[in-house]
């Protein structure tokens, strides 16, 4: 591989070509593909295997809050009329719930 190649690879990781691609991104497709979760399916097997637990932690927490933020922002967020949402205190809660995992299995929980 000579350099005109290696820079060309390196131009899709600048920065502005990063954000458009983020900013492009559906949560509720992804979520919901069936290479997503396969492929995280297969992360978290592997690192059960292979006894890595923090890599175990970040991955559960990640596709944990991309779940909880795909099923909030698909039920709605609205404020008015001053109740409380459904789907906000669902957010809330899971969020709650899913730090206290995090922080369970990362410095609690011992070998």
């Amino acid at each position: 591989m000579d350099s005109t190649a290696a820079s060309k690879i390196l131009q899709n990781f600048e920065t502005s070509n990063v954000m458009a691609t983020l900013q492009s991104l559906n949560l509720q497709e992804l979520i919901h593909h069936p290479y997503f979760l396969g492929g995280t399916a297969l992360i978290a097997v592997i690192c059960l295997l292979m006894r890595w637990r923090v890599l175990l932690t970040l991955t559960l927490a990640i596709s944990g809050f991309v779940w909880i933020l795909s099923y909030t922002l698909a039920r709605g967020t609205s404020l008015e009329g001053g109740g409380g949402n459904d789907a906000l205190v669902f957010f809330v809660g899971g969020g709650a719930i899913l730090v206290f995992l995090v922080i369970y299995l990362l410095f609690i929980r011992g070998e």
